[in-house]
């Protein structure tokens, strides 16, 4: 009885542990920015690490009235594409806090 009671011990320091580094992880996530881009470069847009929009830069020669459903198309696969690398990074971090477990609440 006694030895499981250390071993649970030592498994909610374990668990105390890896938040606090899953904290850590996701505060450091937070700061970095990731941009996506389409139309060969002519739309960027950039979201930081918590997976919200930050900016959008979009090439002079690419606003035309008439073709303001690619610009539409063109922004849209940006933004994805961002999002996309800013959730493919918290993934990779969280991996490596937690050993690969999927722990929810963590990701």
């Amino acid at each position: 009885m006694a030895g499981s009671l250390g071993d649970l011990g030592g498994l909610l320091r374990q668990a105390k542990k890896m938040q606090q580094e899953v904290s850590e992880t996701q505060e450091r996530l937070n700061k970095m920015s990731f941009e996506g881009s389409s139309g060969g470069g002519a739309v960027k847009v950039t979201v930081n690490g918590a997976r919200e929009f930050q900016s959008i830069k979009i090439a002079h020669e690419v606003v035309d009235p008439k073709e303001v459903e690619m610009l539409e198309d063109l922004v849209g696969a940006a933004v994805k594409e961002a999002l996309k690398k800013a959730e493919a990074a918290h993934a990779d971090a969280m991996k490596g806090v937690t050993g690969g477990m999927g722990l929810p609440g963590l990701m």
